[in-house]
């Protein structure tokens, strides 16, 4: 048995001659040499016969004399010879024939233009010097040449410099367009084509134009859609925390409880509404500190115990990564990444500790296509309902805030994955030791106040966030949802 034949390569070319200053220089290139080689041709064409003419009619002006001296017996002179050794054999054959005729050849190494005709059964021939004719066509051939070549230069500059000003409003516009995508509403071409009305406006204008329309458009859209959760979460702040005050003093029994929990939803949904508002305005500010990984996120899942959750930790790699973050923030994804997968998903849920990377695994469907492809989505879940769909979605602006990377995938054996990618801290031995100190400091001190408050690590308390809101800080985010 042979084996299979495989495939022939394809020949890639790189990936510059995909441009469009090099196509267009291709083109300026292939059709001046093409309109020089023409217009070269006519011209030594045009000149060769005018010079060929001149020495033809020469060269038959002294056939006819020596051809008139042989018939009146007078001597030839040094123009005219019988039969003479160097003419061209279909000269001479010609003038055998008894025809007369001239043609260019070289004779003892210089171009000549011979003349013949018969005389009594022989050849008669007179040779004229060609050499001038033949320089000057040669000259006119190199002039040719260099004339062609300094214009195929000149209209390459100023063609190249032609379309890299275009190429360049063009890259300008597509650099602009990244922008906006990448969330930069305010990105703009700001063509002046555009804001003259009485300047032209060429192609590239017209798009640059047409782009800056839409991201203003798709700004005012998305702003209004800002405001109005922000208005939303605002509004409905006040009134569930007058139903939340009447439930407490509600008689107890399962319709209090029901009503209870409703509220606490609501509640949570709410300033879900207002984190995720304040995320998308971009004004948080962070607070980073130097924090050792492993022990944080250990933290972050005994709260997550607490609930009920039972979540696995392993900690891999070397040990006491150092990272630099927003503690707060980083454990509030952390909680919503693992309760998600408490949700969402299937035991065991493991959390993984790997250098500056976390990994949450749980072993249930995975996230939906349009997760992995999109990223979360508000208000979008295929987990039958469950959720509402923000506290992946949250996850992502927190996790973009504090300067971490958050990937979703599912895992070929079954089961979402959800990888934060930290900037690990690297420091001097002197810092090492200024930050021990530093932290111990900082423990004795939490120690004391914690004993002062008799509140507990990772426990409810009432704070103000980056932008003066007062908020309370919870280590299980409510509505994650795999979903979005």
């Amino acid at each position: 048995m042979t084996a299979p034949r495989k495939g022939r390569a394809r020949l890639r070319l790189p990936a510059w001659t995909a441009t469009l200053t090099w196509k267009a220089a291709l083109f300026i290139t292939v059709m001046c040499c093409a309109l020089a080689a023409l217009l070269g041709a006519l011209v030594h064409a045009s000149v060769t016969r005018e010079t060929v003419s001149d020495a033809r009619e020469k060269a038959l002006v002294r056939l006819d004399e020596v051809t008139h001296a042989y018939e009146m017996g007078e001597p030839l002179g040094g123009f005219g010879t019988i039969d003479p050794p160097g003419l061209p054999d279909r000269l001479r054959a010609l003038a055998l024939s008894g025809q007369r005729g001239t043609v260019v050849s070289d004779f003892q190494g210089r171009p000549t233009m011979w003349a013949a005709g018969p005389a009594d059964g022989r050849a008669i021939a007179v040779r004229v010097d060609y050499s001038v004719g033949a320089e000057t066509i040669g000259n006119l051939d190199r002039a040719i040449l260099g004339s062609s070549v300094l214009a195929i230069g000149a209209t390459l500059l100023v063609g190249a410099f032609a379309v890299t000003r275009v190429t360049r409003r063009l890259h300008l516009t597509a650099q602009v367009a990244r922008r906006i995508s990448a969330g930069d509403l305010d990105a703009r071409v700001n063509d002046p084509r555009t804001k003259d009305p009485s300047r032209p406006e060429d192609e590239v204008a017209t798009v640059s134009g047409a782009l800056d329309a839409m991201a203003s458009t798709l700004q005012g859209k998305l702003l209004n859609e800002q405001r109005f959760t922000a208005d939303v979460a605002h509004e409905l702040r006040t009134p569930l925390t007058g139903l939340s005050a009447a439930a407490e003093l509600l008689p107890p029994g399962r319709p209090s409880e029901l009503v209870q929990d409703r509220v606490r939803t609501m509640r949570a949904l709410t300033e879900d509404l207002l984190e995720i508002s304040r995320l998308d305005a971009g004004g948080e500010t962070v607070d980073m500190d130097i924090h050792e990984l492993a022990p944080l996120a250990e933290r972050v899942v005994r709260a997550v115990r607490s609930t009920g959750c039972e979540t696995e930790v392993n900690i891999s790699g070397p040990a006491r990564v150092r990272v630099e973050t927003d503690q707060r923030r980083l454990e509030r994804v952390l909680a919503n990444l693992i309760t998600n997968a408490h949700k969402h998903g299937a035991r065991p849920v493991v959390v993984t500790v790997d250098g500056p990377t976390v990994t949450v695994r749980d072993h249930g469907v995975g996230y939906p296509r349009y997760l992995l492809e999109h990223g979360p989505q508000r208000f979008r879940t295929d987990s039958g309902g469950k959720g509402h769909g923000l506290g992946l979605t949250i996850a992502v602006g927190q996790a973009a805030v504090i300067g971490a990377k958050l990937e979703f995938a599912n895992a070929p054996e079954g089961g979402a994955i959800a990888r934060l990618s930290l900037p690990e801290y690297t420091h001097t031995d002197h810092e090492h030791t200024d930050h021990e100190h530093t932290a111990q400091e900082r423990t004795e001190h939490e120690r004391t106040d914690q004993e002062r408050t008799g509140r507990k690590p990772g426990g409810t308390g009432p704070h103000r966030d980056a932008t003066g809101h007062e908020s309370t800080s919870r280590d299980t985010p409510g509505s994650p949802d795999k979903g979005t």
